[in-house]
Order: structure tokens, then C-alpha cells, then sequence
């Protein structure tokens, strides 16, 4: 999108307040969690709000004590169905993560704690390779590695779309990649997340409160077509 500044995106993200404890992925690795349970925290979210996910990460928590290829796998997979249940695909997640804690104990005995010295790239092939695991999860574990990588979910897409950065995942997120600072993306990551939940909503978005209304395409589209006809 032509015109759209670092500063612009830093005056809208004032407007909300990131509570990392709303965002599971970075709740789960900010408490030290290895890399493994953090993938696994990180999959609960998928096509799922953080709070309902958050909820059903606790009650896998409480029943395994430790968040291991192992323990996973300790378990029926009716008793891991009935704790997945509240997400919905229970049993489609339920057999992606036994068959994510197989692999992981078959091809990299058990752990996942390499990534953490592997470079970009390859670290995202290896999470990808992984069952269950696509562009936007991996990179969700990237960043809370601290690896220079920007996720883009749902309220990220709509945000971006809407001011005019077209395309799919990969070009979305290579504009806020090619717009910010490495040391920003993870706190502008989840300030567009909070921004897409209180402000730019899906339905009925708070344009009066927006300060990037004046660059962005959906506004002025919708300003122009609200205008009386002469």
C-alpha cells in the first residue's frame, strides 16, 4: 500500500492495550514453555479464539502436568478428543496432534529445542514439515523465538486488505516484513490483533476512531459511496 508509514500504524496501535495473556502463543512462551508445548498451545488456536483455546490448553495442562511428545501420546484418544472437544475438529486435532508427538519422537527424539538455534528458513521448513502445521503456526512459533518472521491472522488479513495491501499470506506478510523493524514485529503482530478485535472488526468497524481512515481503501470506498448523488 502506497503511503502507510511506521508512524501511521504506531498512532492506531495506541489506541489499544496487548494483554499477552489474551494471546495464548505468547502467554505460553513467555512461562518458559519448550518449544513442543508451545507449537502445541499455538495449534489449539487454530480457526479458535485465544480464550476458548486458552481454556482448553489448561485442561490439557492440568490432566498432563508436562506438555511432552509422551504424555500426548499416554493418552486414549477418546480422552484426548473429550479435552479438545470445546475448539471443535476435536477428533480431526486429536489425531493431528498424536500424529505431531510420533513424529516428533521418531524423527527428532522427542524435542523440538533445536529450532531455537536454526536459522530462519530453516526453521520454518522444519515446522512446516511438521503435521498440522502450516505457514501461520509456524511463524507464530518463530516469532516467540524471537526469529524475524511477521504471522498474519484473520484480523491481520482484514486490517491489511483493507487498507489496500492485496494478496495472500506470504505477500501480506512481506509488507509489514518490508515496513517494520525486526525488533517491532512481534509487539506491532499482536497491537494489529488487538486493533482488529476492538476497532477495525469484521462487522461494523469503528472507522470514526481510525486514525488510518484517510489511507485506507475499505473507508474511502465506503465514505464515497454514502455520498448524495447531484
Amino acid at each position: 500500500m502506497e503511503g502507510l508509514t511506521r508512524d501511521d500504524v504506531f498512532k492506531a496501535l495506541s489506541l489499544v492495550t496487548v494483554n499477552e495473556r489474551e494471546f495464548l502463543g505468547r502467554w505460553v512462551f513467555t512461562n518458559n514453555a519448550s518449544v513442543f508445548e508451545g507449537l502445541v498451545a499455538v495449534m489449539l488456536t487454530q480457526n479458535t479464539s485465544d480464550k476458548v483455546a486458552t481454556r482448553v490448553y489448561e485442561r490439557l495442562k492440568e490432566r498432563l502436568g508436562s506438555i511432552t511428545p509422551n504424555t500426548i501420546l499416554s493418552l486414549s484418544k477418546s480422552e484426548l478428543e473429550n479435552i479438545l472437544r470445546p475448539i471443535g475438529s476435536f477428533r480431526q486435532r486429536a489425531r493431528r496432534l498424536i500424529e505431531l508427538a510420533n513424529t516428533v519422537n521418531e524423527k527428532y527424539n522427542g524435542s523440538l529445542e533445536f529450532i531455537r538455534g536454526m536459522g530462519t528458513d530453516e526453521a520454518r521448513r522444519t515446522l512446516m514439515n511438521l503435521p498440522g502445521v502450516g505457514p501461520k503456526t509456524a511463524d507464530v512459533v518463530l516469532l516467540n523465538l524471537g526469529k524475524p518472521v511477521f504471522p498474519v491472522d484473520t484480523h491481520i488479513m482484514r486490517i491489511s486488505h483493507r487498507l489496500g495491501v492485496m494478496g495472500g499470506y506470504e505477500k501480506v506478510s512481506a509488507f509489514w516484513i518490508k515496513l517494520l523493524k525486526p525488533n517491532e514485529y512481534l509487539m506491532v503482530h499482536l497491537g494489529l490483533i488487538a486493533f482488529g478485535r476492538a476497532i477495525c472488526r469484521s462487522r461494523r468497524p469503528l472507522c470514526e476512531h481510525c486514525p488510518l481512515r484517510v489511507k485506507c481503501k475499505y473507508y474511502l470506498s465506503i465514505s464515497k459511496s454514502n455520498q448524495p448523488h447531484g
